[in-house]
């Protein structure tokens, strides 16, 4: 299969409309390194919404949008009706995976443990009691998230989440250690324990250099270990993806996980957490690239 790869014009799509561009181009232009240093013929291209051309020899798209319209199914469905393979999710678990609400959903139907939740109209105010946290269900990398704890907060975060939807999820707060599990090809990869310096895992602290301290593996023990790796995996499986995902994880002082969401395009930059995971189980980062390209094939 890596042969075949290597016959491939591989097209990395990065930027897109959305809140996550500039890390988006980031990622971008690590793959696409990555790739030609390995060989790969690649062509990197920045794209703002629908309105893009391909080459006309394009193999392989490898989309590493992040957020609105890469990660919610916009680009899948354009790149479905142009003909043209890409890497990630489908249109369908692109797009469950990025709605928190629809998440949520799917996450109880399958009875995966997650925190309590609402889903709060904008004008509205939560029913759930103080401390809460507070999202935008469909912005990625931590965009318009709050944790209210105290009332006086309460008012500007619903305002805040106002301002990128209709619609607020509103989920119970659950104190813990902030974990996040790799699934490459239906195979968990090492766990990542994120301790930001200061509040809690929101953008500035996701890419700021300094802003958070990685420990990979998380220092677990073997059997909360391996509770984690399968709530990931079961995760995963839950909003029907096939390909990877990184799938974010509270553990509770009671060695119980609870599910937060699941990422489809996860970023890869060089503060990145799913390279350094797959780091931790001996896959370099071309090999990660490789191994998503070519399960992303095998899906077509």
């Amino acid at each position: 299969m890596t042969r075949n790869l290597k016959n491939l014009h591989m097209v990395v799509l990065m930027g897109g409309p959305g809140s996550e561009r500039e890390v988006s181009l980031r990622s971008g232009a690590a793959v696409a390194s990555a790739l030609r240093q390995g060989g790969y013929r690649v062509s990197a291209l920045e794209i703002d919404g629908e309105g893009f051309e391909l080459p006309s020899d394009v193999g392989l798209c490898v989309n590493m949008v992040h957020g609105t319209f890469g990660e919610d199914g916009g680009l899948q469905a354009v790149l479905d009706a142009k003909g043209v393979p890409y890497t990630g999710e489908g249109a369908e678990g692109s797009r469950v995976a990025f709605d928190k609400i629809e998440s949520k959903r799917r996450f109880d139907q399958a009875g995966i443990p997650t925190a309590g939740w609402e889903v709060v109209a904008a004008g509205s105010r939560p029913r759930l009691p103080l401390p809460l946290v507070l999202k935008a269900p469909r912005e990625g990398s931590s965009v318009g998230v709050h944790i209210v704890r105290v009332a006086e907060e309460l008012d500007a975060a619903l305002e805040d989440c106002a301002g990128f939807d209709r619609e607020i999820l509103a989920e119970e707060f659950v104190e813990g250690k902030e974990l996040t599990v790799g699934v490459v090809g239906g195979r968990a990869l090492a766990i990542v324990e994120i301790r930001p310096h200061g509040g809690f895992y929101d953008y500035a602290h996701k890419y700021t250099k300094g802003g958070s301290e990685y420990f990979c593996p998380a220092p677990l023990d073997e059997d909360i270990a391996q509770r984690v790796r399968q709530c990931a995996l079961d995760a995963h499986r839950a909003l029907g993806l096939e390909v990877y995902s990184r799938v974010d994880i509270l553990l509770r002082s009671d060695g119980l996980p609870c599910v937060l969401e699941a990422n489809t395009i996860p970023g890869m930059t060089e503060t990145s957490l799913l390279p350094k995971a797959a780091a931790a189980v001996d896959m370099t980062f071309l090999e990660l690239c490789e191994e998503i390209a070519r399960l992303s094939l095998q899906r077509f």
